[in-house]
């Protein structure tokens, strides 16, 4: 029902039972027949209502319109529908028959075998070239494997050598899951489908992973003190000999060199093995240069956010509506909604809400503003509930902005951009008892702009190896629904007893299964491609706009190479990209001889002696056969070829005609500028010639940007687009 009621009630809430009660042809109490009070998605509420009292309500003034509730298909929790996946004949997921008989290898904190997405109901068997196991320990039994979680293992020799923290007591030795992200990132990468997920109500519909076909070998390397080196090697190991297709893993450090980075020398090997190794590209961002997994031949997976949104208002005590988010089930509960004087600040660290920095006597029975920073989101809450506290609004600050990564939070409680943060300030200080309510609104689809990058995401260029234009790709990684262990509350907080098999996590670890369960499907279908070509698939086929066609942006600004590489993956066009751009091992090694790595440099990477003086003869003008470009012009350096290469994978007898946007300052010539492919497999070699000038290298100094795609227009349409970065050094 909507209504256009004035609002001469103190809440919405008490309007909408108002109304209800008028409607009633019987004594009953109106709020045992209401649903919902929405607030902030439409004014109005949902209700159970007999015929007659249904033609009292529609003769109601102030009644705008009263619908019956529809029953709608299933979306899902809800990744898979908004990039796109579905179930058209010639759809990716029926193509790939979701994946089936493929293997993603995931490194995390270990699975909880027991969560309905990992049931194996209709899975098919055990692929043959299987060779893992399932590794008994503390309560963890090997027969708990089946058809969907296929092996389990775990590593924490390294972790008890290093670790000079105590473990957890929750902790488990064995492959179990105590704290929820392996969980949460293997069901997203290939979940089975589960009707009726929700975090407490929110975001119901349907869980499914990207391949739901596609078969669990999990990998416990991560532990409550972190994930070790060693042990992380040691779970690659056993992963590439185990027999994975696919190895995710939502794991990272800060840049290092290659030489020094256990999980790109790992990852070497499993491409050797034809493993395609997909990593986080870290949650660093937006500081420049701050994506990690820079490896050129691992695929490095930024952030995006979805459309849909956990609304909560704060609606202050002078008339402001101020924007916020949670996923605190606000319409159980009797403090949501309720008006709360506000308190904020006080002794130093209570801006925080720090431990031991609030008393109970101020903040007893009050709204508490709590900055962030320092201690965890949901942390802060549970220090404001044990003092007393009613209700938390967390207040982003300038280094947050409006980043809105939603939490389960442990009382009433919504998180609000710094804009908005700055206005509640400011109200506070213009009164002496400043009030506020939070009015919850559910869960809302479909009516904010996306994708857009999440502020946390990495950011290129590449700090150790500039020459490789990085991340290579964006993937949804805020506010992502997943499995979740029945042994921890949603906020993973040992006092929150609240139980959930579903849980809401945000960062590049939730956008990197979204690719890793993609490149399945590609796996799945394409068994013959290499690492490199999935990878190129992926990339080039990348959308750069957003659902509306606009520029996707990146804050106020349209989004840049250094933050989306090729731009938002689309799983609808992966599967017939048309042309790749293929690597070999040995062009890897190439490229590390082009980075000035010595020799033995080079042999901790690759395992092999190799002399750069002959490699480079050979390849005199050897640049890697990236689907991305970058350039770098260094010093007085005006002018700078680099030699691509094609692969045909699309239709015999096809001719593609090159199109460049040109970044600024750059002159940018292809010859030649078009290929005639007669037959699949077949490829063909292009160069492109970048000029600049000592007027351009001397004013800007940075960086542009522009892209290369060569278009085949007859038939079917393809487009194969690389982005292109242009960097002025010294």
């Amino acid at each position: 029902m909507k209504n256009n009621s004035t609002p001469s009630f103190s809440t919405r809430l008490q309007c909408h039972l108002s109304i209800l009660q008028r409607t009633l042809l019987s004594d009953e109490d109106p709020s045992s027949r209401l649903l919902y009070s929405y607030h902030a998605a439409i004014n109005g509420f949902a209700a159970r209502l007999s015929e007659d009292e249904l033609k009292v309500l529609r003769a109601t003034s102030g009644v705008l319109a009263v619908r019956p509730d529809r029953r709608l298909q299933i979306h899902t929790t809800y990744s898979y529908k908004f990039l796109g996946l579905g179930f058209a004949r010639n759809g990716a997921w029926v193509q790939s028959d979701f994946g089936k008989g493929t293997i993603i290898g995931i490194l995390d904190t270990g699975v909880w075998p027991e969560s309905p997405s990992f049931g194996d109901h209709r899975m098919p068997p055990v692929p043959k070239k299987w060779r893992g196991i399932c590794q008994a320990g503390q309560d963890f039994n090997a027969s708990l494997c089946n058809r969907k979680l296929i092996g389990a293992r775990f590593y924490h020799k390294g972790h008890l050598v290093s670790s000079t923290t105590p473990s957890s007591p929750t902790e488990y030795v064995s492959p179990r899951d105590a704290s929820g992200h392996g969980t949460h990132t293997s069901s997203t990468a290939a979940g089975i489908s589960v009707h009726g997920a929700s975090v407490l109500g929110n975001g119901a519909g349907e869980a499914r992973g990207m391949a739901p076909g596609a078969h669990i070998a999990m990998y416990k390397v991560c532990w409550f003190n972190g994930c070790y080196s060693s042990d992380i090697l040691a779970g690659m190991d056993d992963a590439i000999q185990d027999g994975v297709d696919i190895l995710s893993l939502s794991l990272g450090g800060f840049p290092l060199p290659l030489f020094e980075d256990s999980i790109a020398i790992g990852g070497f090997r499993a491409t050797e093995k034809g493993i395609l190794v997909i990593c986080a590209a870290g949650n660093s961002g937006p500081i420049s240069n701050s994506v990690a997994n820079e490896a050129p031949w691992i695929t490095t997976v930024g952030a995006s956010t979805l459309d849909r949104r956990f609304p909560a208002i704060v609606r202050a005590g002078d008339g402001q509506m101020l924007y916020g988010q949670s996923m605190y089930p606000g319409n159980q509960f009797s403090d949501a909604g309720r008006e709360l004087e506000l308190v904020y600040g006080g002794s130093r660290g209570a801006e925080f809400c720090l431990n031991g920095t609030l008393s109970k006597a101020r903040i007893g029975g009050k709204m508490v503003v709590c900055d962030r920073g320092t201690t965890g989101r949901v942390l802060k809450g549970q220090v404001v509930k044990e003092l007393g506290g009613a209700a938390m609004i967390l207040a982003n600050t300038e280094i947050n902005l409006e980043e809105d990564s939603v939490d389960v939070h442990v009382l009433p409680a919504t998180q609000i951009g710094y804009a908005e943060a700055i206005r509640l300030k400011r109200y506070m200080r213009s009164t002496r008892r400043p009030m506020a309510r939070i009015e919850f609104g559910g869960t809302v689809i479909g009516k904010s702009r996306a994708p857009e990058v999440a502020l946390f995401s990495s950011r290129g260029p590449s700090l150790t190896n500039p020459s490789i234009l990085k991340p290579d790709i964006i993937a949804p990684g805020v506010n992502i629904i997943a499995a979740w262990p029945e042994n921890l509350g949603p906020t993973g907080l040992p006092e929150d007893n609240r139980r959930v098999d579903f849980n809401v996590l945000s960062g590049t670890s939730m956008a990197c299964p979204h690719v890793s369960g993609i490149a399945s499907l590609i796996r799945a279908v394409h068994p013959q491609w290499s690492p490199a070509a999935i990878r190129s698939a992926i990339m080039t086929t990348a959308d750069t706009i957003d659902h509306l066609g606009r520029p996707i942006m990146d804050g106020l600004k349209p989004a840049g190479v250094f933050a989306i590489g090729a731009g938002h993956v689309n799983p609808s066009r992966v599967l017939d990209p048309g042309l790749v751009y293929d690597i070999k091992p040995d062009d890897y090694v190439a490229h590390l001889c082009t980075l000035g790595y010595t020799r033995s440099e080079i042999f901790i990477i690759a395992h092999r002696q190799v002399n750069c003086h002959e490699t480079l003869l050979k390849n005199r003008d050897f640049s890697l056969n990236y689907p991305s470009i970058s350039v770098i012009f260094k010093h007085e350096m005006m002018r700078k070829m680099i030699k691509r290469r094609l692969t045909n994978v699309g239709p015999p007898n096809s001719t593609y005609s090159v199109e460049v946007v040109a970044p600024q300052g750059v002159k940018v010539i292809v010859r030649p500028m078009s290929l005639t492919f007669s037959h699949l497999y077949q490829s063909k070699d292009y160069r492109v010639w970048f000029t600049t000038s000592k007027k351009v290298a001397k004013e800007r100094m940075d960086y542009a940007q522009g892209h290369l795609t060569w278009v085949h227009d007859h038939q079917i349409h393809y487009k194969v687009r690389s982005p292109i970065s242009v960097t002025w050094i010294g």
